[in-house]
């Protein structure tokens, strides 16, 4: 038996993020308790090449900056702040762990240990043996179970948490002959392929066929199946610190666009027009988006890729075929199949984010997941009152429809005003690394972030109306 007031579920970023906010915020003693053997979530299970798609700059925790903070001048990414590697993360979380939350006094952590009671794991059929106000955990070595009596809250970090190709199972058969790997296996490769085909058309797909490319493979000998097209965020949009005017100039492009837009359609077109979404192939309309981001450089990458094949998903891949849901295509043993199937972050029902004596991690504003965990720590520390948390943290779903950035940008839109009410928030925005926005005001004396602020201002109501409004079609219900 242990005690504690926070049980957190959950030790990847949500859970570190919002950790280490309320532990600064407070005196708050918390109990973090992982499956894996180390803090960082997913990324211990990560493709060896993989990397952030936003800025390492605004990554991670508040109490330590992950990188350099330096902008990139080569590569794909030239001209924007550097992205961590799985490698660099995974070790950041652990000195984040080792070095200021364990060192705090204020908190403990359990790794390879399974939660094991209340709704949380209703799911996965465990069978609650405790009191109220009691939770627990088992070690995955010894078997032991510990027993948590839990004074204020439990933190599900896990509500969101990714399906990544190193654990899932993918959703069609494979033949025994058939040459096929997890997107993880490609960095493992010892025996050359005559050809690559990558089946997947989101995050992870974009990463294998750009990784091939650097790699020195012919975009002729890349099939690449892309069951949906995607839409996808102008990374050089998303910087901070001394970009931050980049930011502020696309979002208020962006809440133009919303205020103006006669349909979902042209609004798409007026995102697509001032650059704040891409698509691969210009031919084809995106139905998906999942929030990723792309450079310049990678999309004429991937834009040299011509062999994709778009007949549904994968229903079989066979020694001598891809069965799919509208037909298939020819393969052989010679050729390496790659799966990026596996769907990342979950598009799940929202919940709210605080609830009785239970907080669910979930996305507040878009784009950033720690600093949404991040903000929710902060207010948990600073609000008792619960409408007040809910006011402050409305769940903003993971997006998954082309047509879901409507209500994405439309709850960050309202968000950001309410914060902009609050003395308290605005300072500790203004001090938190995982903000994307911070030090904006320094750049004020830009022209291009005074026209950006001047937009904002304008457009911001007539964008939320505007957005309300297309929710409400019978377009935004058909997509």
């Amino acid at each position: 038996m242990i005690e504690t007031d926070y049980l957190v579920i959950g030790g990847g970023a949500a859970g570190l993020a919002f950790t280490d906010a309320l532990t600064a915020e407070s005196d708050a003693d918390v109990v973090m308790v992982d499956r894996r053997h180390a803090p960082g979530g997913h990324w211990n299970d990560a493709y060896p090449f993989v990397r952030l798609h936003q800025p390492a700059a605004y990554y991670g925790v508040n109490s330590r900056t992950l990188g350099n903070d330096t902008i990139d001048t080569s590569g794909d990414n030239a001209g924007m702040y550097e992205r961590a590697s799985a490698a660099q993360i995974c070790d950041y979380f652990q000195r984040v762990l080792d070095e200021h939350l364990l060192a705090s006094g204020q908190v403990r952590f359990f790794a390879m240990s399974d939660y094991v009671s209340d709704d949380l794991d209703s799911e996965r059929g465990h069978d609650a043996a405790t009191e109220p106000g009691e939770r627990a955990f088992v070690s995955r070595l010894t078997g032991r179970a510990t027993t948590v009596r839990v004074r204020k809250k439990v933190v599900d970090a896990r509500y969101l948490e990714p399906v990544i190709p190193a654990t899932h199972t993918p959703s069609f058969g494979v033949d025994p002959d058939a040459r096929f790997i997890a997107v993880n296996g490609l960095a493992k490769m010892i025996d050359a392929a005559r050809g690559f085909t990558v089946v997947g058309g989101g995050k992870t797909g974009v990463d294998a066929c750009l990784w091939l490319l650097d790699n020195g493979v012919d975009p002729d000998r890349i099939r690449w199946i892309r069951p949906r097209d995607a839409w996808m965020l102008d990374r050089l949009a998303y910087q901070p610190l001394d970009l931050v005017t980049n930011l502020m100039e696309a979002l208020s492009l962006a809440t133009e666009a919303s205020a103006e837009a006669q349909s979902v359609d042209d609004l798409l077109a007026r995102l697509e027009g001032t650059g704040q979404l891409h698509r691969i192939d210009p031919s084809v309309t995106p139905t998906m988006f999942r929030s990723a981001t792309v450079s310049a450089r990678e999309l004429d990458a991937l834009r040299t890729i011509e062999n994709v094949v778009r007949l549904g998903h994968v229903r079989h891949i066979g020694g001598d075929t891809i069965a799919m849901e509208q037909g298939e295509v020819p393969t052989d043993r010679s050729h390496v199949h790659v799966d990026c199937s596996a769907p990342g972050l979950r598009p799940v029902q929202g919940r709210p984010v605080f609830e009785g004596d239970r907080i669910t991690l979930q996305p507040i504003r878009t784009v950033t997941p720690p600093f949404n965990a991040a903000f929710a720590g902060y207010v948990e520390a600073s609000r008792d009152d619960p409408r007040e948390q809910q006011r402050l943290c409305p769940v903003n779903p993971q997006p998954s429809r082309a047509v879901d950035w409507i209500p994405n940008m439309r709850i960050t839109l309202e968000v950001t005003g309410v914060w902009n009410t609050e003395p308290d928030v605005e300072a500790w925005l203004e001090n938190s690394r995982t903000n994307i926005t911070r030090g904006f005001l320094r750049q004020v004396a830009d022209p291009r972030m005074q026209a950006a602020l001047t937009r904002q201002i304008t457009f911001t109501e007539p964008a939320i109306e505007n957005l309300t409004r297309l929710e409400s079609t019978p377009e935004f219900a058909r997509a």
